[in-house]
């Protein structure tokens, strides 16, 4: 069995970024391991998610990397998502996995969201 535990994303806009994952449900607190960079990192949540600035050899945020979480109410989220600056790549819809919502966090990376009970409300 595997299980994803950790997920790290680097970015230049690391507090909006910050707001977006906590509009979609996580919890951070602020905070650096030794002469590390100051980071978020998500608490009581697996995978923890953290966010990190950019590395001094990166120029942008690598926007490729899609993301997914399930959800208790995609609709609900995407009202949270609009206000903390994410945008909405594709409204909801139901499909093979369930009702299922792609937003995009301030970088451009893109997000779906499965609600967790299925079908839609």
């Amino acid at each position: 069995m595997i299980q994803c535990t950790l997920i790290v994303i680097r970015t230049n806009k690391l507090h909006e970024q910050a707001r977006f994952y906590t509009a979609l449900g996580f919890e951070f607190e602020y905070h650096q391991h030794g002469n590390g960079p100051m980071h978020y990192a998500s608490k009581g949540t697996t995978p923890v998610l953290e966010i990190y600035p950019l590395l001094k050899s990166q120029t942008s945020p690598d926007a490729s990397t899609r993301l997914g979480f399930s959800v208790d109410n995609p609709a609900l989220i995407m009202q949270s998502i609009l206000s903390s600056g994410g945008t909405i790549v594709t409204p909801g819809a139901n499909t093979p996995w369930g009702y299922t919502v792609v937003v995009a966090d301030p970088d451009g990376r893109k997000i779906e969201l499965v609600q967790s009970t299925y079908p839609a409300p």
